[in-house]
């Protein structure tokens, strides 16, 4: 469990992933995005939108139930991105890189972008914006409420 919370807003959120745009823009151009589902479809409609990228792709990765981490699997294929060549792959955050490896291993020639990053994970990735330390857990304003609530799948039927 993580010792430290860091509670990132709507506003914030959209702040910082319009300052990833900033800094992708002058690298690009680019064919397309490739967003990690969940946590990075957001932060890649907001860079699609500042840089006028419209072919969005996703690929999925599971790794996390609540604050348990469990081994990577991909549950869909980024198929439009090729190898990757002139594609962003845009994450919300890195975290130890076990993702982050194992899309770069899918799209070996694409750009790594997140918003987020901690010390284990950062190599892997081209570009980020905000480093937070390794024992900080990042609530996105879509896990949250002022309390935490478990998704409604979850409920009783």
């Amino acid at each position: 469990m993580a010792n430290h919370y860091y509670i990132v807003t709507w506003d914030q959120l959209h702040r910082d992933a319009k300052a990833l745009a900033w800094r992708l823009h002058e690298k690009g151009p680019w064919a397309g995005i490739v967003a990690i589902t969940r946590g990075g479809l957001i932060p890649a409609a907001i860079i699609a939108r500042e840089l006028e990228i419209r072919l969005v792709e996703s690929v999925s990765i599971v790794t996390y139930d609540e604050e348990k981490i469990g081994p990577a699997q991909v549950t869909k294929y980024p198929a439009a991105a090729g190898d990757g060549t002139g594609f962003l792959i845009i994450d919300d955050l890195v975290d130890s890189g076990a993702t982050a490896k194992l899309v770069r291993g899918l799209l070996p020639k694409a750009h790594f972008a997140t918003v987020y990053a901690k010390p284990a994970g950062k190599v892997m990735v081209d570009t980020f914006i905000t480093e937070v330390s390794q024992d900080t857990w990042i609530l996105f304003p879509w896990d949250t409420e002022p309390q935490f609530i478990a998704p409604l799948a979850r409920g009783t039927k």
